[in-house]
């Protein structure tokens, strides 16, 4: 009998929190799959059923945590970043910065590109100018935040909406 969504899910943030502790501790190069099975309590197996590599792994911690923040806030569109709800992409972001510093820190923010990446794009078929304009958005908002947690976070989450609306005023002087 397959294990059910609900449990898949689990287990598969068991071992994202594991990975992440682990990331505190030592470099993210030297910690092994054995060490995350480990920390989280559960078998090698487990990780290599719901894994490819650890940087999946914090991609699904930061999906995961975007749904559940979602729900809690209620988002209502939360599977497309526009205009209209940059300020939950900042606040969001924000109350997560510990784990994005994390990430960050292991020269892993490819994670973070990749989870706000499938978080945007599923909704997308085959129209170009769709495909197009959510690429652009989601390039767009990434290097903000990438240079918000460079910047160690210093602006609050008000200010990079002001930026983000400011940026987007001035696409026509380019």
């Amino acid at each position: 009998m397959g294990r059910g969504t609900k449990t898949t899910e689990f287990l598969k943030e068991c071992l994202s929190d594991a990975l992440i502790r682990l990331m505190r501790e030592k470099p993210f190069e030297k910690i092994s799959i054995q060490e995350i099975a480990d920390a989280s309590g559960v078998g090698r197996a487990t990780w290599f059923r719901n894994y490819s590599g650890k940087n999946e792994a914090l991609t699904f911690k930061l999906v995961i945590s975007w749904n559940r923040w979602s729900d809690e806030h209620n988002v209502a569109v939360r599977d497309q970043f526009t205009l209209k709800n940059a300020t939950d992409f900042f606040l969001f972001n924000y109350e997560i910065r510990n784990i994005i510093q994390v990430i960050y820190s292991a020269k892993m923010q490819s994670a973070v590109y990749d989870a706000f990446y499938q978080v945007m794009m599923p909704q997308y078929g085959s129209n170009a100018m769709e495909c197009y304009q959510a690429r652009f958005y989601s390039y767009g908002l990434f290097g903000l935040l990438d240079e918000w947690v460079k910047r160690g976070f210093k602006e609050t989450p008000d200010e990079m909406v002001s930026i983000f609306y400011q940026v987007m005023d001035n696409r026509n002087d380019l």
